[in-house]
């Protein structure tokens, strides 16, 4: 029985955890950023990092808003973009998105992706865990 009860927390920790490495995105220059979601129900819109930090949607630009429900974004410059739903409740739901965007002379030179390992680390662990309960 403790070994269960053990599991189940285990489990909860690496669903708590598993979101955030899920969402760590690297892009290079060139590329493009593509949000897909229900028209009407949500919108994206880039906003700067203190914006993001707080959910910060009474101060949101109209210019700097996307709508389509499909919303293709090149990714012309280096450096971290932070984009958020600006529906009421929902950033602070954590509906928002910060990307770092690098240049190839950057991406080059990295030989994996940050917390790709760990992903795969912590996916392997979860199916050996659930092999041994059943």
């Amino acid at each position: 029985m403790a070994s269960k009860q053990m599991f189940a927390i285990i489990a909860v920790v690496v669903v708590t955890v598993l979101p955030s490495v899920a969402l760590a995105t690297e892009y290079i220059v060139g590329d493009d950023q593509v949000f897909n979601y229900i028209k009407d129900s949500h919108n994206v819109f880039k906003v700067n990092g203190s914006q993001f930090q707080a959910c910060d949607v009474a101060s949101l630009n109209v210019a700097n808003s996307f709508t389509t429900g499909h919303d293709v974004i090149p990714l012309n410059t280096t450096g971290n973009k932070w984009y958020i739903c600006g529906k009421a409740g929902h950033c602070d739901r954590g509906q928002k998105l910060v990307i770092n965007v690098m240049n190839m002379t950057s991406a080059s030179t990295r030989t994996s992706a940050p917390g790709l390992a760990s992903f795969v680390a912590v996916t392997s662990m979860i199916a050996i865990m659930l092999t041994s309960l059943f």
